[in-house]
């Protein structure tokens, strides 16, 4: 198992830049200043500001983690089969399509590895562009090859730094849209340090390096930032237009660097859609985004290889059924308040029942099936019916798929995130709801429309979306841990924002009987910065303790296997064993692989599934059997996943496979009545005593304290 040791070694403030003028330049007697060349001067002069500022963070983020990750392994120092067993799971697999590329004799010949892939899955060949996402490490690879950088830059650290150097651009990107909503680089300031002070539930960068999020949050946050600005009114055609276009490659890039980009954006599109419904956002500049997350999806189906879980996404058969949908009912925007609800109403209906029928006939025509395990799993969890699948309980049995600890709040609470996060949500949603019912009302009582706006604040399209996109990833995070990165990123954005924000001061202020213009500038600017200067005193102190704390990768059985194959066994030998050991096998030794992390494919889990027969309670002569099937030379058995402890009864792999089976389970507790004795022992227990129905297909041919690794026999 791997362990991390320790080493055995000797401000002030500036102008709103999106606030009324006469907020800006009031005099205490009232009079409004003009003065529009210094106006002009002191904004150039705080956009300069904020932009290094912005640049400055984004840099020091980066050095921040890339120092985290040298301090925690000393990666510098480590061998390189270290390096690459630090790249756990599936992390090992992306970046051993990185290695391959970078040691191919050509950039054809790499190129043509990944398309005619057969060491990934053996006996079958498969196309690595097409089943996984990694573009970028091609991309990555290529670069790597071209510039003059080899006698300076090993691959590994030209791969980290790419990837450390991208939380620069996330960083920055959040900057930028908390500024957007704000109109003042200070809110900016703020969401950067709160996601730095947050960062063990804002990025788990540091120590799953290659993982697809880490490429592709910095794309989604880059994107979240160009519709934000894009849903700003009194844009020129020329800002739109290059606005729309920074939306689109975005939205390419997020997509083409992560497979569960069509779910995200399944959010933001059903965001999107509550919005116009309320009219909340302008109609014309949602249908383009609609039309740029189709064409987007649509662009890397192609460059996947018509890709066809892309093709039968929820996504695209949602976006066109909301296009079809707003051409039948044309007059859905007019009419009174009960007349408006029921129009929507059989609007909603309409999207829901077209999504469906649809995506069923998508995929009843290329009969895909490859994203069903989701589902199941989904309808697991929202308790509609227990199942025995074992690919549902298998990610109903980690944490991280789990509900979202308590504890999480604890220390987003600690840093003052939470409780301001939740004042700025429910100020902006009592405002969402007063806004959203008096434009469903269409009421023209000017005398109705003033009193409520003396007491309530209009709310901007930008900061509606970012209201119904932090709520709707909420929940996401909520139900799923593994998904709060998207949401504690944007919670940074959208508490800062708040603070900030003109619109919020005024309407407590207001509520309050005590709102003046030069009130409100000095609380949006004095409250962030009390705020940014507890953060400082509190944390500094920890993060510099945490710089100085110096640790080494530490892994030696590990380490001994991967060497003893590479010395041990043939090129061309077939390793069957776990998905996560295999990633490494593959990536450490470049051997043949039974099977893999990456799970988006329905073969790919029923191989794994009969795989990991070798921890159930079958005959020796089933499990060489399934194995043969596979062309597998070796098995590596682990005692970590033999004598599970990690998980509690009913969610061991072992038990997972038992009630697969119709088998029960070990230990004391209940079973489920159907559920029978096995007639054979645990395979990965009864190997190990050399029993003869054993040794007749199984010989021993490496030990340590983790792991055994068994060699099939030859039968004729």
């Amino acid at each position: 198992m791997t362990t991390i040791r320790q080493r055995r070694v000797g401000t002030g403030t500036e102008a709103a830049e999106d606030q009324p003028s006469e907020e800006i330049n009031v005099k205490p007697d009232g009079k409004i200043l003009s003065d529009p060349t210094g106006g002009k001067l002191w904004n150039i002069l705080s956009v300069t500001v904020g932009g290094i500022v912005a640049i400055s963070l984004g840099l020091l983020t980066s050095v921040y983690v890339a120092t985290l990750h040298e301090n925690d392994l000393w990666f510098s120092n480590i061998k390189e089969v270290e390096r690459e067993i630090s790249f756990r799971t599936e992390c090992g697999l992306y970046y051993s399509y990185y290695k391959q590329m970078i040691q191919a004799a050509s950039i054809q010949q790499g190129l043509h590895g990944l398309v005619y892939d057969n060491k990934t899955e053996s006996v079958r060949t498969i196309n690595i562009l097409e089943r996984m996402n990694v573009y970028q490490e091609v991309f990555l690879s290529i670069l790597y090859r071209i510039l003059p950088i080899q006698q300076y830059l090993e691959p590994v650290y030209f791969y980290i730094y790419t990837l450390f150097g991208l939380q620069a651009v996330y960083v920055i990107a959040l900057y930028v849209t908390s500024w957007l909503l704000s109109g003042t680089w200070l809110s900016g300031l703020l969401a950067a340090c709160w996601y730095i002070t947050n960062r063990v539930d804002t990025t788990r960068v540091e120590f799953t390096i290659p993982l697809r999020e880490n490429w592709a949050l910095p794309f989604f946050a880059i994107q979240i930032a160009a519709i934000t600005y894009l849903l700003r009114t009194h844009l020129q055609p020329v800002q739109e237009r290059l606005t729309l276009m920074a939306v689109f490659i975005a939205t390419f890039l997020f997509s083409l660097t992560w497979q569960f980009n069509q779910f995200m954006m399944l959010i933001q599109a059903l965001a999107l859609f509550i919005l116009d419904c309320l009219d909340l956002l302008p109609t014309a500049k949602v249908t383009w985004l609609y039309i740029i997350q189709i064409s987007g999806l649509l662009l890397v189906c192609v460059l996947q290889f018509f890709n066809s879980m892309i093709l039968g996404s929820l996504l695209i058969s949602f976006n066109v059924s909301v296009l079809i949908a707003r051409t039948i009912q044309k007059n859905l925007k007019k009419g009174g308040l009960l007349n408006r609800l029921g129009k929507l109403i059989l609007h909603v209906l309409l999207v829901l029942c077209l999504t469906l029928l649809i995506n069923k006939f998508i995929k009843k025509i290329l009969n895909l099936e490859s994203d069903e395990h989701i589902f199941k799993f989904l309808k697991a969890k929202f308790g509609f019916g227990a199942t025995r699948d074992f690919d549902a309980n298998l990610y109903l049995c980690e944490e991280a798929f789990g509900l979202l600890p308590l504890n999480t709040f604890s220390r987003l609470s600690s840093t003052l995130l939470f409780y301001a996060y939740g004042f700025v949500l429910f100020l902006l949603t009592i405002a969402a709801v007063i806004v959203a019912f008096r434009n469903l009302s269409g009421s023209n009582q000017v005398q109705l429309k003033e009193k409520l706006e003396e007491y309530t604040v209009t709310l901007k399209p930008d900061a509606a979306y970012s209201l119904v996109h932090t709520v709707l990833f909420g929940c996401l995070a909520l139900s799923t841990m593994r998904m709060k990165y998207l949401w504690t990123s944007h919670m940074c954005v959208f508490a800062s924002f708040g603070l900030c924000s003109t619109e919020v001061w005024k309407l407590i202020l207001k509520c309050l009987h005590l709102y003046t213009s030069q009130r409100t500038q000095v609380i949006k600017y004095s409250i962030p910065i009390i705020t940014l200067l507890y953060i400082s005193f509190k944390f500094w102190p920890g993060i510099m303790d945490e710089l100085s704390e110096l640790r080494e990768f530490y892994d030696p059985d590990t380490v001994e296997l991967m060497n003893w194959i590479k010395s041990n066994t043939p090129n061309t030998a077939v390793f069957a064993g776990s998905m996560q050991l295999l990633a490494g096998v593959k990536l450490c030794t470049g051997r043949t692989l039974t099977n893999h992390p990456h799970y988006e494919d329905k073969n790919l889990r029923e191989r794994t599934k009969q795989i990991y027969q070798i921890y159930a309670k079958r005959s020796p002569s089933d499990v060489y059997g399934i194995l043969q099937s596979f062309g597998t030379d070796y098995v590596i058995l682990e005692d970590s996943i033999c004598y599970e402890r990690r998980h509690s009864r009913g969610c061991r792999l072992r038990d997972l496979l038992d009630v697969a089976n119709g088998h029960i389970m070990d230990g004391l507790g209940e079973n489920e009545p159907d559920l029978k004795p096995s007639l054979y022992p645990r395979f990965c227990e009864e190997i190990k005593k050399n029993l003869p129905s054993y040794t007749m297909h199984f010989t021993r041919v490496f030990q340590n304290k983790t792991f055994h690794v068994y060699k099939l026999a030859k039968h004729k």
